[in-house]
């Protein structure tokens, strides 16, 4: 073995102003889910200079596959990298170019440090004891990026592993917590059907508008009533549309919203339940309504073994007083979901805040959000050590499936 967490870790502090400049590339051009094909073009052109061979998954998602010298095992090792429809206001030399959109959630980051991962690897090849693959995905903003990767049959192998940057953690610190990180994320559509009439008669119609503000006030009830308080449930409406023209009774009426939740047996009870609700109360009211449902991501579980494994590589890589194993759960979704579903793996979070910063410190999709760009040698390094040590076993003892 031709590496230790100390060179590791060096190794990533010389690929520091590499994975910067690559960073400061991909903010400076944010695309948006499903549009990212520059951002591909370059991460091809990246991978290539390598040595790797890629191939495009989807249409904007990019794997490859680094084999090592010996037979072995595979770890994959994922970024997601679009961006979100958000004006930046943050005034700084790397600022978007591209109006109305932003990498508001460091998904720059992410990319750039994957990216000086596989520098550092590629070097290592004679250390690799089976295979990495680097999965760049596209779409996790819409929870459509990591099915791609699971339906073409690239999440296949021993381990997973992902990283995201948290900007409510100091840089230098890695958070790796078994259990629930993650909610699920449902998008759902009501459409409500009444009967338009002249809003003086209105027991000529059947008020669509009225149903579907009823049914609002009532899911809040499902969240309140039906379900254990110490089950961590959101049903978040964003959107009601309903009436043609201030003295119609509406004749139609469209309800957007999502269900968040952090255990799949609740997933499905909720989703019942508001389904009941809504058709329910248009039939009280004399309409009818349905119900669509999208699934972005099921929730976030880190399973214990491979999360006490990324926690000792974190460990050994930047003290034991830097790991946080206990983490609160979020309910903001990833679709990293869908890879550990496929593969036992972790989800690790790594600290991008900066107290003399405070654009570092802001939540992420916020207008001004920005990074200590430290984090990137913190992230590269964690990539690069965790493939490293699974593959050779060193990590054995410490996790199991």
């Amino acid at each position: 073995m031709s590496y230790t967490a100390e060179s590791i870790r060096n190794e990533a502090l010389q690929e520091r102003d590499y994975a910067v400049s690559l960073r400061r590339y991909f903010h400076t051009h944010p695309e948006l889910p499903c549009e990212e094909w520059g951002t591909a073009e370059r991460i091809e052109k990246e991978l290539h200079e390598l040595g790797l061979e890629t191939v495009r998954v989807g249409e904007t998602g990019v794997y490859a596959l680094l084999e090592g010298e010996e037979k072995g095992g595979r770890v994959i090792l994922r970024a997601d990298i679009d961006a979100l429809p958000v004006t930046e206001t943050h005034m700084c030399p790397y600022r978007s170019v591209n109006e109305g959109k932003m990498h508001a959630c460091g998904h720059d980051a992410h990319t750039a440090a994957l990216l000086a991962a596989a520098r550092i690897l590629v070097r290592h090849r004679a250390d690799i004891k089976g295979s990495v693959a680097f999965c760049f995905q596209q779409a996790e903003e819409i929870g459509y990026g990591a099915n791609i990767f699971v339906k073409e049959g690239y999440v296949k192998g021993d381990r997973s592993f992902g990283i995201h940057l948290a900007s409510n953690m100091r840089c230098g610190t890695v958070s790796a917590t078994p259990g629930p990180n993650n909610a699920s994320v449902d998008f759902f559509r009501i459409k409500v059907h009444g009967r338009c009439a002249h809003v003086s008669t209105p027991e000529k119609g059947v008020d669509a508008a009225y149903i579907a503000s009823a049914i609002v006030v009532g899911a809040q009830a499902l969240v309140t009533r039906r379900t254990n308080p110490t089950d961590s449930v959101i049903i978040g409406i964003g959107k009601i549309v309903a009436g043609t023209a201030y003295n119609i009774v509406a004749g139609e009426a469209v309800i957007e919203g999502t269900i968040r939740v952090m255990y799949p047996e609740i997933r499905e009870k909720v989703k019942g339940e508001l389904e009941r609700l809504a058709c329910s109360t248009a039939d009280l009211y004399g309409g009818s309504a349905e119900i669509e449902y999208q699934d972005f991501t099921a929730p976030l579980i880190n399973p214990e073994g491979p999360t006490r494994e990324v926690a000792e590589v974190a460990s050994q890589l930047f003290g034991r007083e830097n790991v946080v194993t206990n983490r609160p759960y979020s309910l903001g979704g990833d679709d990293f979901a869908e890879f550990i579903l496929e593969v036992p793996g972790c989800y690790a979070y790594v600290g991008s805040g900066n107290p003399e910063r405070p654009e570092t410190e802001v939540a992420h999709h916020d207008s001004k959000f920005d990074i200590d760009e430290d984090c990137l040698v913190v992230a590269a390094a964690l990539h690069a050590a965790y493939a490293l040590e699974y593959l050779d076993g060193t990590l054995q003892s410490v996790g199991t499936k």
